[in-house]
């Protein structure tokens, strides 16, 4: 728990003070008074089982789970950094110092997987590196061609680059400590596509494919001690349904069906890979009202779209009804209901909402101008700016600062103003997705504001990524005005017998394994390539010492790879 806001609290609550500074603190510390105690559910400590579980709950957004085996032991989900896992471990040795022999990922999240390292390198006979037979695929899928989106909106959506003191929690964890300490991805060794059944150091393990959070989602049955590990489908608030940092559509149904095959095992303990664990008839309850919330929320969405009702509509009537409402794990300190309701109908039927003014409307500039036509003047708009920040209508303040910004009109002024709105808002709000995303997004209008890298490249994160992702990203990074009526053929040649062709024409890389007709050859290993596209290198001080060999034309490949942005 955040020792700043209890004291927030306390301070608040007693003052006598009339100032509107005050009463707005006051405000703020009441809202999030029951956000402040959901930390509660992070404090570090690791939970013990006398079956051989063991659970770390609190040392980063994600939990750790040990199971003591005969002859060694097995790590459900990794960390989110090797730093966390080397603490985890130091608990966990104290317990058992038997050798890791497994490392099981539920799903390819980052707090899942990227402290996998510092386990694996332990051990001088190297662990077996479990997950669904996709998972490699989603991992190098955010790594890869949407890394710059998903890493700013994740950072925004956790608070990463916010003060430490002004990030309560994260919903399910902590924080998300990714960026604060080298991250050490494994690619899994063995996989699996709908069931594994095997046994580990004595231990019979039972891994299920089960769609939800993720598509790659699996959970781990031990049928012996009756004890299962469900991931990222079950924690201790309503589930993000649909996350705000942006993801895959999340199949509802399959969601519900999964935590159907859950309770059909009957579990005694259940350790989710976020908040804290439960045992007894608890579990079996929590199950039930969890996959009940998710369930309704889902048919209601459909029963409303079916009578003609949009997206937005639907999102502002749909409560859970009071029977599920009332359980702690269904309060909206991740998801939330409105947001779940979005990417249901959008799963469903798209982005179209079915009302023809919104099919192909007037561009955000051409609005921008009809507003200003309607209010007078941009002066006016301005102006109505001003009196919506005085009047704390903070929502309507944000929607004239963008077409303020929309039009260029007195940037400076109205990112100050929309930094103050944003701000007002984030510092009300009781779901930290939302509450992190504000107060980040208004940081980042600070002046002198710099990006922090959310995921550090490094040559050993590298070596654990497919040389395929590198050209993918290539692709879709290709800046086509640079390559107006140009044709051109650049093959490689890698070490490893790889051979990829880049084929630029109308505006788009083509991505082949033709090696004829080349404009250039390419010769390299795959590391080498790997580092110079990520930066670890310098490409230029790479293809000038010849590691990566240009045959003679190393300017002409610098000019080829000056169309592709960073």
């Amino acid at each position: 728990m955040r020792k700043t806001y209890l004291l927030l609290i306390l301070i608040v609550l007693s003052a006598c003070s009339d100032s509107t500074d005050d009463h707005n603190r006051e405000i703020e510390a009441v809202v999030l008074a029951d956000l402040i105690q959901h930390s509660k559910e992070f404090e570090k400590r690791v939970y013990s089982y006398e079956n051989g579980l063991h659970i770390a709950v609190g040392y980063g957004i994600a939990n750790s789970i040990m199971i003591e085996g005969v002859d060694g032991n097995i790590i459900i989900d990794a960390s989110d950094s090797v730093a966390e896992a080397e603490e985890v471990y130091s608990h966990f040795n104290k317990i058992n110092p038997n050798p890791i022999t497994a490392i099981i990922y539920t799903h390819n999240h980052g707090d899942h997987t990227f402290g996998a390292a510092y386990y694996y390198n332990l051990e001088e006979e190297k662990p077996m590196v479990i997950a669904h037979e996709s998972t490699s695929h989603y991992v190098e899928r955010i790594m890869g061609i949407l890394n710059p989106i998903i890493s700013k909106r994740s950072s925004r959506m956790f608070g990463t680059e916010l003060p430490s003191d002004e990030v309560i929690n994260v919903g399910i964890g902590p924080y998300l400590g990714v960026s604060q300490s080298p991250i050490g991805y494994i690619k899994p060794t063995v996989t699996f596509s709908d069931e594994l059944k095997i046994n580990i150091s004595g231990i019979e393990l039972e891994l299920y494919h089960a769609p939800g959070e993720t598509n790659d989602q699996l959970f781990v049955w031990l049928p012996k001690q009756k004890a299962l590990m469900p991931g990222d489908n079950i924690y201790r608030t309503f589930p993000n349904l649909y996350t705000i940092r942006g993801t895959p559509h999340r199949d509802v149904k399959s969601w519900i069906r999964s935590l159907d095959h859950m309770r059909t095992l009957k579990p005694e303990y259940l350790l989710p890979s976020h908040t804290k664990p439960l045992s007894g008839p608890d579990v079996m309850e929590t199950l039930t009202i969890y996959r009940d919330a998710i369930q309704y929320v889902h048919d209601q969405t459909i029963r409303l779209m079916n009578k003609g009702y949009s997206a937005d509509e639907i999102s502002n009537v749909i409560e859970l009804p009071l029977e599920v409402s009332k359980s702690p794990f269904v309060r909206e300190f991740y998801g939330t209901i409105r947001w779940s309701v979005k990417s249901i109908f959008n799963g469903y039927l798209g982005w179209f909402d079915g009302n023809v003014s919104n099919l192909d409307p007037l561009s955000s500039k051409d609005y921008a101008e009809r507003l200003v036509m309607l209010s007078g003047g941009k002066e006016e708009l301005f102006m109505a700016l001003q009196q919506a920040i005085e009047e704390e209508d903070m929502q309507w303040a944000l929607q004239l600062s963008d077409s303020l910004l929309t039009l260029n009109y007195k940037i400076d002024a109205t990112k100050k103003l929309r930094q103050k709105a944003i701000q007002y808002i984030g510092d009300r709000a009781t779901n930290p997705n939302k509450r992190n995303y504000f107060l980040s997004s208004a940081n980042e209008l600070n002046d002198g504001y710099k990006a922090e890298p959310l995921l550090p490249q490094t040559s050993e994160l590298l070596n654990e990524i497919s040389i395929d992702m590198f050209f993918d990203i290539l692709s879709v990074r290709l800046k086509p005005e640079k390559t107006i009526g140009m044709t051109q053929r650049v093959c490689f040649s890698f070490d490893s017998g790889v051979i990829k062709t880049i084929t630029l024409r109308n505006g788009i890389a083509e991505i082949s394994s033709i090696d004829t007709n080349c404009d250039i050859q390419i010769r390299t290993t795959e590391q080498i390539f790997k580092e110079a596209l990520a930066g670890v290198r310098n490409p230029v001080m790479s293809v000038a010492s010849g590691e990566i060999d240009a045959g003679g034309q190393r300017a002409k490949f610098l000019a080829f790879l000056s169309n592709f942005s960073e």
